[in-house]
């Protein structure tokens, strides 16, 4: 049985990936779901998240063979195997397999066995090659009997993110209130098609696999619509022309159907509008915890206070939306 992964993903940056795979890697292991997170962004901004600079320093300049998602693949590119990798437990159900910026480097590995995968003859490398994200990910996922594997990637269209599509059961997009997002939102639905279907002619073209392989289903569980400036709880106007055509155009693009009239909070597919948060970002970057373990000596206090408690009703509603959306194992309370 393999372990559900999902990723975040939106070609434009800027949407608050990162940060939502952080938080939401917080708040469902504090949901006692069991989670590991992945860092699959070569920027590795979700790895700087989870650790502080002198953690990095050590990570990435010590021989340590695996402690990084590129040192469990780096013996593909000659001619070794995957090596299972080494997790960073952050509490007590949260594991963390720590992105690195070599990562970039497989890029150009992942681009020349593509078409090889095409091939009559010689499937094993290519295709160890192509699903090595997935694979490392089940590694990982099991190694701790995960419920969930969290993933978040860099904002592109390129050979690691195509791969890791791949290795994707569900793909939740993360979407700001703007002209670029949409653009970008409309770029997504057909790249995701032609991943998927380029990838399942690779499957058909090796019917006795030598190993288990990804179906790469990269199911849409919904969108996301954050960072956003509120007031009294409702969007600045500026912003409403954006956010209200976001229902329409995530239908046309990424499930083909027909537009529709909603507003994002109308919408069943839209899982969360994530509020601004102003300066609880900065509070909890400085002391290194989510937004929603802040606490009154950490300088949350009155109208901070209530934010912080607000963020973890918002975050803990989403984890539930996309329990009910996903159906991994555990089942929230």
């Amino acid at each position: 049985m393999t372990i559900p992964v999902i990723t975040f993903f939106n070609n434009k940056g800027g949407v608050g990936k990162t940060s939502l795979v952080y938080h939401l890697a917080y708040i469902l292991a504090e949901m006692r779901v069991r989670v590991v997170a992945i860092d699959l962004d070569p920027q590795a901004n979700l790895t700087a998240a989870f650790l502080s600079e002198e953690e990095l320093e050590s990570l990435w300049e010590t021989p340590e063979p695996v402690s990084t998602i590129f040192r469990a693949i780096a013996p593909l590119s000659a001619i070794g195997d995957l090596r299972e990798p080494d997790l960073r437990r952050i509490s007590q159900d949260l594991y963390f397999l720590p992105g690195d910026v070599s990562l970039s480097g497989f890029e150009e590995t992942l681009s020349e066995v593509w078409p090889a995968s095409m091939g009559d003859s010689n499937h094993y490398r290519p295709f160890r090659i192509l699903s090595s994200f997935w694979q490392i990910a089940q590694m990982a996922g099991k190694k701790v009997e995960a419920d969930l594997i969290l993933v978040d990637v860099g904002p592109n269209l390129g050979a690691i993110n195509r791969s890791v599509l791949i290795a994707s059961s569900h793909v939740i997009i993360p979407l700001g209130a703007d002209l670029f997002s949409l653009q970008g939102l409309k770029n997504l639905g057909p790249t995701l098609r032609t991943w998927r279907t380029a990838w399942k002619k690779r499957i058909d073209n090796w019917p006795n696999p030598e190993f288990d392989l990804p179906k790469g289903e990269m199911q849409p569980v919904g969108y996301i619509c954050q960072q956003h400036s509120v007031r009294l709880n409702r969007p600045v106007k500026a912003y409403d022309k954006w956010i209200n055509r976001i229902p329409g155009v995530y239908r046309e693009a990424i499930l083909q159907q027909e537009t529709v009239d909603l507003r994002p909070e109308e919408d069943p597919l839209c899982l969360a509008t994530i509020k601004h948060y102003r300066s609880l970002v900065p509070m909890a970057q400085e002391y290194r915890k989510p937004i929603f373990f802040l606490t009154p000596a950490d300088g949350a206090i009155g109208s901070h206070a209530n934010a912080v408690k607000e963020a973890y009703l918002d975050f803990q509603v989403l984890a539930k939306k996309i329990q009910a959306a996903v159906g991994f194992s555990n089942v929230l309370k």
